[in-house]
């Protein structure tokens, strides 16, 4: 007799709920790499390269100093002599300007029986609309096409730099398109140093008190640097009064321009002192009328005091 042989239970519905379990875990599982490489995707999306542009740096000056205030009295009575000590002619005329945030300038005017002195001070703070160009870098764009306007030794009006940016609409002369014409057309009549500042708007008439009249325009072949060393007050041209030329350190970038221009009503010396501190561009014009055209003003004084000046403002602009 065989013995009898153990009968195992049976439950129907266990091998099924075994394979239910099975497909369940395995679907979770596949599920969790799947949301792991997912999320892994989008974090090597963050932390690489997005193909964005990076903004390029502002520039060191957000304001301006107040121009008319930012010359010492002392330096004035220097620049402008044979005014009384309190007279009004040192408290000089501000430039009109709709965002003195983004200009300012002011201008003296000093006349005696000899002749008529002009001082004309401007700042403009320069500030680039494309992101990819800093502000510095449009200041000096604009700085070279200053330089290149009076024809300094190794400017290039066309450095590089992109110019799809504003330079500041608060100029009291207009648009900087404006001023970029009339510095084009002083550098290739030669009648003057730089110009594109406000100040350049007021005539100048030798002397005259009434503002209103029309400059004179100087003969031909009478405009340019004095060499001949001539008159009473004439400057041999030599390497400290030559002109135009760079000047060192000044800023970041300087030039000094001189001119001697002859005209029907005299003679008049034009010194003009162009720096560039970060995104600041800063123009200093020195100017001597004389009646007497034996009287040749003095091209190292007036380059001199136009220099000691610009070593002023410099100071002005840090404070």
């Amino acid at each position: 007799m065989q013995p009898a042989q153990q009968r195992r239970a049976y439950v129907p519905g266990a091998a099924r709920t075994a394979a239910v379990l099975t497909a369940l875990l395995a679907t979770i599982g596949l599920s969790g790499c799947t949301s792991s490489a997912s999320n892994a995707g989008l974090d090597d999306g963050k932390s690489g390269d997005s193909g964005a542009p990076v903004a390029a740096a502002p520039g060191k000056y957000r304001t301006l100093p107040e121009a008319c205030g930012s010359v010492d009295s002392k330096t004035l009575r220097t620049l402008l002599p044979g005014a009384d000590e309190d007279a009004e002619v040192y408290d000089g005329q501000a430039t009109v300007t709709y965002d003195t945030d983004r200009r300012v300038g002011c201008r003296w005017k000093l006349e005696t029986g000899s002749g008529t002195r002009y001082l004309t001070i401007d700042f403009e703070r320069v500030v680039s609309y494309d992101p990819t160009v800093s502000d510095d870098d449009q200041a000096k764009d604009r700085y070279e096409k200053k330089a290149a306007a009076v024809h300094l030794p190794g400017a290039s009006a066309s450095p590089g730099t992109p110019s799809g940016s504003g330079s500041g609409s608060g100029s009291g002369s207009g648009s900087p398109s404006k001023s970029a014409s009339k510095e084009s057309s002083s550098a290739s009549s030669g009648t003057s140093g730089t110009s594109g500042i406000s100040g350049n708007d007021v005539p100048r008439d030798g002397g005259s008190k009434d503002d209103g009249s029309s400059t004179e325009e100087p003969k031909s072949g009478t405009s340019g640097t004095d060499t001949s060393g001539t008159g009473p007050s004439g400057d041999a041209d030599s390497e400290e009064t030559a002109a135009p030329r760079r000047l060192d350190d000044l800023g970041d970038d300087a030039f000094l321009d001189d001119q001697l221009i002859t005209t029907d009503s005299g003679i008049h010396r034009d010194v003009t002192v162009v720096f560039r501190s970060s995104n600041v561009i800063a123009t200093i014009e020195y100017d001597q009328w004389s009646t007497d055209k034996t009287h040749i003003p003095s091209s190292e004084e007036l380059q001199v005091n136009a220099e000691d000046l610009a070593q002023e403002l410099t100071g002005r602009l840090n404070e």
